[in-house]
């Protein structure tokens, strides 16, 4: 049975029970007054730049506003630890620099050691209570307190000694003292008291990661310092080169070590930065001392140390961790290997072979592709025998762009003589390298290496055509290398036309259309015949029985479908080269040479509208623009001779004439129509015709024909259109010429012609005819008026005519409403015309 209170108690229990629901309510509607202010102020940080501060966890006053920090706590803290170690240290320096003297040596002694092993031992208390930016702050002061220990032991004990020897043994044992003490640290401070101990969600990812230490500076401080000992005792003890650079390899393999080991992230790239820096002065110091070397003795030397920063990059690479650094090493330790052969060859070997001979040990690295080392070693040591391919391809293109473009020099003195053999026609004005003996056979080597490469690895055309195109320099340099006589060096420039365009052909076959292979054969092509045609500017018949086999070889290959968009046009410029020097081999003046190249067009013309027949849309429009090309040139040509270009200009037009005969090039006949045009002037200027009529009717007579028959198709054509152009060109240039010829024959028939005009527009209802005629005619009469309007004028007193012209105006404006409709109606009747 339920035991009910008495009224008095269960009374007092209501009332305990309201008083704690009051203080709850009031508990909760605090904490709503404080989350309103929350979002509040949420919004308005949105809406300011840079606003972006928590507030505080529970307000301090009911409805009051959370102040805004600008400034965040940690950010306070590292700010005042910072200040307060750097005044610290510079107090440190100032009492021993100045301050010193004051003291016996016992008080120094004591007052240094006693700073010295309290700023040591302090972050250890400090880590312990859980302060540990502090303890940072306080440990980088003691470190620095030993740096001014080292420095007063010198001046008190050591005085006398050598400072270089002094400094190279005081940074050793700093060192080693700031290692040990940093693992001291971390020995004496549990992990769980360590002012930032290593949490599990943030300890970085990877195996062998090792955890955060007690004190983060001692042990990176430690790392940079162990960087100079070394090098300070090989100063003191006067070494040489060799010995310095040895000194720097080593230490570089010191901080190898560091980098690779699983230590702290700050240590670990505080190690890979002083392997890399001490490791680049180390190969840079060896690879001088290695290829400035004039003994074989020296030279192995220099190669002995290169050896060793290859042992020293292999290693690392061995035991990266990760792929990319493992793939840079066994590059960096390739190269090495090759710099030292390479300079032990220059050492032994004539000056031309040492590229060939660091080719030849590039090319030897590609054999650790067979070896069972991991693939990013493998993968960085073929780089390493890819960059020195590069840099032996590279040696050798100043004697291959010397090749293609010596001849250029021999336009400026064409048919000069027969040279004495291929080298001199090609480098007469170029200095010849003594090093180019062996330019070929390192070529070739690298064009064999890239073809077998692209034979083993499939889809790879790159190979390919970087094959293709390496062997074909190696064959255009060595006639001139060999120094041939000058026709072998033809002959043999020749055949390589001819082979390159063999293989574009068959490389077109064997992939059923254009390729990467097909498209550089037919290039290399194209720029060898160009510099053999430069190269037979030597003598006449050389240059004309080149470029006729050029001319004839091009149009044989023109026959193939794939080839002829290309081949096509060169042979039409060959041709036209080939006219050239046939017109200047028979003595023929510049202007006539140039109808022996309107030959050219005329072919083209006929190749390009076989090729439209026959379906090869591709070759058509580059053979137009060849043929258009040698128009341009005979035009130039012609250009002293009016009579001449005359002629030139009205074979164009009929060229071009022929060409508007096809239905997809009906737009050449107005190209055909402007030459007819400009040679008609041009004639009518050699014949020193000065009457603008007869320049300008024959075109008003064709212009209005063809307007006549296009609104005869079409009669909704208005009569600008058909006939505005063609009544200028003939009005407007004799009205000019009328108003400045005193003579009475031209104004009457201008006026006359402009009457038929008129007329013949008014009786055709047509609008342009009616206004170019009467507004013609009229100029003219008042041409024919001026002379007696200017005696008039002259005649009559001054006021007349502003008194004249006050009358008009009142005319004018009495009859204005009148003149408007008079007008309004002209214009209509205007509008109904054509």
């Amino acid at each position: 049975m339920t035991n009910i209170p008495p009224p008095a108690e269960e009374l007092r229990l209501l009332d305990a029970e309201l008083r704690q629901l009051d203080a709850r309510r009031a508990v909760l509607l605090r904490r709503r007054e404080w989350l309103v202010h929350v979002l509040r102020t949420a919004s308005a940080q949105r809406s300011v730049p840079g606003a972006g501060q928590m507030p505080p966890v529970w307000p301090v006053a009911p409805g009051a506003a959370a102040p805004r920090t600008e400034a965040t706590a940690p950010g306070v803290q590292n700010v005042l630890l910072l200040l307060g170690g750097i005044l610290l240290t510079v107090a440190a320096i100032a009492f021993t620099l100045v301050g010193w003297g004051h003291l016996g040596i016992t008080g120094r002694a004591l007052v240094l050691a006693a700073v010295t092993l309290a700023a040591l031992s302090a972050p250890v208390w400090l880590l312990r209570r859980g302060l540990g930016s502090t303890a940072e702050a306080v440990a980088a002061l003691g470190m620095a307190l030993t740096v001014l220990d080292a420095y007063a032991l010198h001046e008190v004990a050591f005085g006398g000694s050598d400072g270089l020897g002094y400094a190279a043994a005081a940074s050793a044992v700093l060192s080693a003292a700031w290692a040990a003490y940093g693992a001291a640290a971390d020995l004496l401070v549990p992990r769980s008291d360590a002012g930032s101990p290593a949490r599990p969600d943030r300890a970085p990812a990877g195996a062998g990661t090792a955890a955060r230490p007690a004190l983060r500076l001692p042990l990176p401080c430690a790392v940079v310092t162990a960087q100079v000992p070394l090098l300070l005792w090989a100063l003191a003890v006067d070494a040489g080169p060799h010995t310095l650079t040895a000194v720097l390899l080593v230490t570089a393999a010191a901080d190898t070590v560091v980098a690779l080991r699983p230590a702290h992230a700050p240590v670990r790239i505080v190690g890979l930065v002083g392997a890399c820096v001490a490791g680049a002065l180390g190969v840079l110091s060896a690879g001088w001392l290695c290829w400035s070397a004039a003994a074989p003795v020296a030279a192995a030397r220099g190669a002995a140390l290169l050896l060793l920063a290859a042992a020293i990059a292999l290693a690392a690479a061995r035991y990266a961790p990760k792929p990319e650094v493992a793939l840079c090493a066994s590059l960096a330790a390739g190269l090495c290997l090759v710099a030292g052969a390479g300079g032990v060859l220059r050492a032994w070997l004539p000056g031309e072979w040492t590229v060939p001979g660091c080719l030849a040990l590039g090319i030897a690295l590609l054999t650790a592709v067979r070896t069972p080392l991991p693939r990013p070693m493998r993968q960085g040591v073929v780089g390493a025998s890819l960059v020195v391919q590069g840099l032996a391809v590279l040696w050798t293109l100043p004697l291959v762009a010397g090749t293609l473009l010596g001849p250029v020099a021999l336009i400026e003195r064409p048919w000069s003589g027969t040279p004495l053999d291929i080298r001199d026609a090609v480098f007469q004005d170029a200095a010849w390298a003594s090093y180019a003996t062996a330019a070929p056979l390192v070529l070739a080597a690298v064009a064999g290496v890239l073809a077998l490469a692209e034979r083993r690895a499939v889809r790879r055309p790159a190979s390919g055509v970087g094959a293709l195109v390496l062997a074909w320099a190696a064959v255009v340099v060595t006639p001139v290398v060999l120094e041939l006589p000058y026709g072998a060096g033809l002959v043999a420039d020749g055949a390589v036309v001819v082979v390159a365009l063999g293989v574009a052909e068959r490389a077109r076959r064997g992939t059923g259309g254009p390729s990467a292979p097909a498209l550089t054969a037919l290039v290399l092509a194209l720029v060898t015949s160009v510099t053999l045609a430069l190269v037979s500017l030597a003598t006449e018949a050389g240059t004309i029985a080149v470029l006729l086999a050029l001319a004839a070889l091009f149009g044989v290959a023109s026959t193939r479908a794939g080839l002829v968009a290309f081949t096509a046009p060169a042979a039409l410029a060959h041709a036209t080269a080939l006219a050239c020097a046939a017109g200047a081999s028979a003595g023929l003046r510049p202007e006539h040479t140039a109808l022996l190249v309107l030959v050219v067009p005329a072919v083209a013309a006929l190749v390009a509208a076989r090729a439209a027949r026959a379906g090869r849309s591709a070759a058509t429009v580059p053979v137009e623009a060849a043929g258009a090309a040698a128009a341009l040139l005979a035009l130039t040509l012609a250009v002293t001779d009016l009579p001449v270009l005359a002629s030139v200009l009205a074979l164009c037009g009929v060229i071009a004439a022929g060409t508007a005969l096809r239905p997809e090039r009906r737009r050449a006949g107005h190209a055909a129509a402007a030459l007819f045009l400009l040679a008609a002037w041009v004639r009518l200027a050699a014949w020193e015709v000065t009457t603008p009529e007869a320049y300008t009717l024959p075109v008003s007579v064709a212009a209005l024909a063809v307007g006549h028959l296009r609104r005869r198709r079409d009669p909704s054509v208005s009569s600008w259109t058909a006939h505005g152009a063609g009544l200028s060109v003939t009005l407007v240039p004799s009205l000019l010429a009328t108003w400045g010829d005193p003579h009475w024959l031209r104004p009457l028939l201008l006026g006359t012609a402009a009457l038929a005009v008129t007329l013949v527009g008014a009786r055709s209802r047509l609008q342009a005819p009616l206004v170019l005629g009467g507004g013609t005619l009229a100029l003219v009469a008042l041409h024919e008026l001026a002379p007696y309007i200017a005696q008039v004028v002259g005649v009559l007193p001054r006021w007349a005519p502003p008194a004249l012209a006050g009358l008009v105006l009142l005319a004018l404006g009495a009859t204005y409403e009148q003149r408007l409709r008079d007008a309004r109606r002209l214009r209509e009747a205007l509008g109904r015309l054509h």
